[in-house]
């Protein structure tokens, strides 16, 4: 009888859902704190740009899209610095732009647009081993910059300003997340794809949000949520032969259903309201 890890390409996509789920994870935690919960829409439709540009051209797509996001990344930041803009206003205005300039790319591109549109959608079964790699250091990447740099990391992500007031270098950690979030986001591309590694980033941190009040188990929880809805996903792809993306998607809609239903938090709120 066949088994669930039978075939290479099974295996390989498990392992990249493993890593996808905990950098995605960290990043959006991140997004959640900082309440920049749509940059992963921005950052994918920047990295989904830069792979058209690449297609374009003849370039590597995968490259195209890691210089686009990172520069998609580069603008935020002093945009909603100098600009004296919300982190989020400023994310809107950078991601117009970006969506006009993949849908132009994609309109250039001779002959059918399937390669175009496979960085759109992705596909998490026909991983490559690069693939695997970078995700994979992207994921071990995330990992020791939470250990080394924990606490710089908290008081940024919870309070920016105050950690700026206290001497920390909170602009150049705030603009390391934002380049990071660009990496995550370009590493899942050909695997999760531009349209879907949204909901992987800010799905798993937004559960793991409801149920925690501490950073580093906040992390722990995003990071073990974003796996199950990999795993979980590719699961339910192989048992009932539908998309795998669609599938780790529902499956993290319905974890974070799950965590607000039993929030403490929620629970909290309601006690306080009576």
């Amino acid at each position: 009888m066949e088994t669930f890890l039978d075939a290479a390409f099974m295996r390989h996509a498990v392992l990249a859902g493993l890593f996808a789920g905990v950098a995605c994870a960290v990043a959006g935690v991140f997004a959640v704190l900082m309440r920049l919960t749509f940059i992963g829409v921005c950052l994918a439709h920047a990295a989904f740009a830069g792979g058209l540009m690449g297609l374009l051209f003849g370039l590597d797509p995968l490259t195209g899209a890691l210089v686009a996001s990172l520069a998609a990344a580069a603008i935020i930041g002093p945009v909603a610095d100098r600009g004296e803009l919300s982190p989020d206003t400023a994310v809107g205005v950078v991601f117009s732009a970006m969506l006009g300039l993949a849908i132009f790319c994609l309109g250039l591109l001779p002959g059918p647009k399937t390669a175009g549109l496979n960085l759109f959608w992705g596909n998490i079964l026909t991983v490559s081993p690069r693939d695997l790699w970078l995700l994979g250091g992207v994921a071990v990447t995330a990992t020791l910059l939470i250990v080394a740099f924990f606490k710089e990391i908290q008081a940024v992500a919870c309070h920016r300003w105050i950690a700026r007031a206290c001497g920390l270098p909170a602009t150049a950690i705030f603009y390391g997340i934002l380049f990071f979030t660009g990496l995550t986001v370009t590493a899942c591309l050909p695997s999760i794809g531009g349209l879907l590694v949204y909901s992987l980033l800010i799905n798993p941190a937004a559960a793991a949000y409801q149920l925690t009040y501490r950073l580093g188990r906040l992390f722990f929880l995003a990071a073990l949520f974003g796996v199950v809805s990999c795993e979980g996903g590719l699961f339910i792809a192989w048992k009932l032969d539908v998309p795998a993306g669609a599938s780790i998607v529902l499956v993290s809609s319905l974890i974070f259903l799950v965590a607000v239903a039993c929030s403490p938090k929620r629970k909290a709120g309601s006690r306080a309201e009576a």
